[in-house]
């Protein structure tokens, strides 16, 4: 990638934005060849809007409204994003849910992370759905947005073993840890050229992505 502009990416968090701090370590690092430019929520008290500032990079607040203004909450987010200017919107612990206008006119430009093995487990409360389900396997999941609701195409899962003594928070903590792994490395893809979105389907190494590629931890 040596004479390349990393690629540039706007990230939207609603919380503590973890899995932000490891995309931006990532950058930082050098690990993967892209660099964030902006970070951004809806919530003026996420505590990952300090981690941002910390990290040296640039925020913004954008209050949400409420469901009823959603459209003007997106014409100041699409204000917000045009002068950032980013390749690349990745949601990371983002709650708001956006329009299909919204997100069909970013289609291939945007990616999220769920914590589940999708398209089990698709919303809320994942962790404790499996575990009350007696799941024996969980993960995470990094997908392309689409105007289906944690339904876009699979890139990279994460998966693994759901053990007999498991808490939700042990649980979501051993899946956390992979999410940190895994989402920077989709968008070393995306930065390296090998992922790619072409004919409304993901590409990888220059064929179309039948699957998604899985990854298993301890």
């Amino acid at each position: 990638m040596s004479g390349q502009d990393p690629l540039r990416l706007a990230i939207l968090i609603s919380g503590r934005g973890s899995n932000m701090t490891a995309i931006a370590r990532a950058c930082a690092d050098g690990r993967i060849h892209a660099r964030v430019d902006l970070v951004l929520s809806e919530r003026p008290g996420a505590a990952g809007l300090d981690s941002a500032r910390a990290l040296g990079i640039e925020t913004r607040t954008l209050a949400w409204p409420g469901a009823a203004e959603r459209e003007r909450f997106e014409r100041d987010l699409d204000e917000a994003l045009a002068t950032a200017r980013p390749q690349l919107i990745v949601l990371a612990g983002f709650m708001r849910i956006l329009s299909p206008r919204f997100v069909e006119a970013r289609a291939g430009r945007m990616l999220n992370i769920h914590p589940s093995l999708l398209p089990d487990y698709r919303g809320l409360h994942t962790h404790r759905r499996v575990l009350e389900a007696g799941g024996r396997v969980h993960g995470a999941s990094v997908h392309f947005v689409t105007a289906e609701l944690d339904g876009g195409p699979v890139i990279l899962q994460s998966r693994v073993a759901v053990w007999p003594d498991d808490t939700e928070d042990a649980l979501s903590a051993r899946v956390q840890a992979t999410e940190h792994i895994i989402y920077p490395r989709v968008i070393g893809w995306l930065a390296d050229g090998r992922l790619a979105w072409r004919d409304d389907r993901p590409w990888l190494d220059g064929k179309p992505l039948a699957a998604p590629v899985v990854e298993d931890f301890p």
